[in-house]
């Protein structure tokens, strides 16, 4: 017999496995996926920089093209805008490189261009140092030059072991300030020397353009590093002193050896730029990255109208009523009046407030129990009863409403947020309980009622819950599985084992 009362079971928990799994899987996709925070009060640091494009137009079409930044380790792009009145604006994606493309047919004077991006900081993908090494170009020399080149290049490799190492001694080299050295940077700058001779030996590098990010900072510019590839790995290299690695406030802004600002039709630019930091909720940022990815976020609450958000926002909460409900009465043993009314009065708790709710609970159900107790003695059909119980408590809501607003009591006009159809239904199995079974048990059912009500408002006006909920609709399924497991349930009550309590004095 357990045999086969176990065997019809397995459907279940195979059920109940799938939806954990399913859910918990939508939760940590989304989570990872689009960065939905865990907290509702979780903060993230955004570096907002705004680049500031001046130039002199001659009076003729111009067409400028600004090159900036993509996401890399450390900084993913949230948001970018610009202010370019009468320009034209594109941003192109060549390959992997990304700029930004303003146009005109015509143009005099001084002109001033501006660019704005916001980068978050990502501190755990920070550490990522992957990427596309550059094709080496090979760079022929000759003379003095080809001499230098050779000598340095082989004082580095002998004390050098890879391309990293190979890359800090000849910065060493440059640093010696040698004639050979001196010869080489007077047609070219030292970082394009570099790149040159590890190019020479074999090894993938380039010029990259970095900004270093300081809040408050005002009119700042770029600085050229070395980004050296061995494989598929890379480091950053100070051209100056050597050092190595990117520090947490080094945004890579140009990352592709190409040029940083290209004009057409103007002469004497120059690009600086501005950066502040500030701590956001992380909530905007998932706002932000939803307005990108709205294709992608179709099936989305967050896809809706602010106006639907705000009405699931109370629906996707009832399942944690509903799991406080099953838990209190068949783990706990709680008998209520209806099975989940208690789910609706948390609801309309939500919305007055808990001590008004109460107050108006318990004042809408008392005159609604006299007026139920009158019209029982006229022996009316069930459905006539009520009705006219309904339309009663309407009108008890109606002249509360009434009266408080006249007192000058504004938290009396929120119990219109009662369910009226159940407060009715509720009046009525109250009726019927207190005819058939006596006040006892009114009592003991309302109490119950109102016990499981409060302690299910309380779970649900958490803010970790609330945000939970909305943001991770894949809970969904795991409270379904945790109500299936708890239907499940044969066991004892805990307000059953009061009656084994003597066999416990009597040990």
């Amino acid at each position: 017999m357990s045999k086969s009362v176990s065997s019809t079971r397995v459907p279940l928990y195979v059920l109940v496995l799938g939806l954990i799994g399913a859910g918990l899987f939508l939760t940590f996709y989304r989570h990872y996926t689009f960065d939905v925070p865990w907290l509702p009060d979780a903060k993230r640091q955004i570096w907002s920089i705004e680049a500031k494009v001046e130039f002199e137009a001659l009076g003729q079409p111009v067409k400028l093209s600004l090159a900036v930044p993509d996401n890399q380790p450390g900084f993913e792009r949230v948001s970018e805008h610009t202010a370019s009145p009468g320009y034209g604006l594109a941003f192109v994606d060549e390959g992997v490189k990304r700029r930004a493309e303003w146009s005109i047919r015509e143009a005099k004077g001084r002109q001033t261009l501006y660019y704005q991006v916001d980068m978050l900081f990502d501190e755990d993908s920070f550490n990522v140092t992957e990427g596309v090494p550059p094709v080496i170009e090979t760079v022929t020399y000759a003379g003095p030059e080809q001499t230098a080149v050779t000598q340095l290049l082989q004082r580095a490799r002998a004390r050098s072991a890879d391309a990293f190492t190979m890359t800090r001694e000849l910065i060493a080299e440059f640093n010696n300030e040698t004639q050979l050295a001196q010869l080489l940077v007077q047609q070219k700058s030292r970082e394009r020397r570099l790149v040159e001779m590890l190019n020479l030996a074999g090894i993938p590098a380039r010029v990259v353009q970095t900004l270093f990010l300081e809040d408050g900072r005002r009119r700042q510019t770029l600085v050229s590093y070395l980004q050296v590839f061995s494989g598929d790995q890379y480091a950053l290299f100070d051209p100056q002193t050597g050092q190595q690695g990117q520090m947490e406030n080094q945004l890579l802004w140009e990352q592709n050896s190409s040029s940083l600002l290209d004009l057409v039709g103007g002469r004497d630019s120059a690009v600086t730029f501005s950066i502040i930091s500030q701590e956001v909720p992380a909530s905007r940022i998932y706002q932000e990255k939803v307005a990108h990815l709205k294709n992608a976020m179709d099936f989305s609450i967050h896809s809706l109208p602010l106006e639907e958000q705000a009405m699931f926002k109370g629906i996707l909460l009832i399942p944690v009523g509903v799991l406080v409900v099953v838990i209190m009465r068949i783990l706990v043993g709680i008998r209520t009046s209806g099975t989940f009314m208690p789910v609706l009065i948390a609801l309309a708790f939500i919305q007055t407030s808990l001590i008004t709710g109460l107050v108006g609970f318990f004042l809408i159900v008392g005159v609604g129990l006299m007026i139920r107790s009158y019209l029982s003695r006229h022996n009316l059909l069930l459905v006539a009863r009520i009705s006219a119980v309904i339309i009663s408590v309407i009108v008890i809501i109606a002249a509360f409403s009434v009266l408080a607003y006249g007192l000058g009591l504004a938290e009396g006009l929120k119990v219109t947020f009662f369910p009226m159809i159940i407060l009715s239904w509720t009046i009525e199995r109250m009726s019927i309980l207190w005819e058939e079974e006596g006040a006892k048990e009114v009592f003991i059912q309302g109490g119950g009622s109102l016990l499981v009500a409060v302690l299910a408002y309380l779970v649900m006006i958490n803010p970790i819950v609330r945000h939970l909920m909305f943001n991770f609709i894949g809970l969904q399924f795991v409270f379904m599985a945790l109500v299936l497991m708890c239907g499940n349930y044969t066991g004892y009550r805990l307000s059953e084992l009061r009656r084994f309590k003597h066999l416990v004095q009597e040990r």
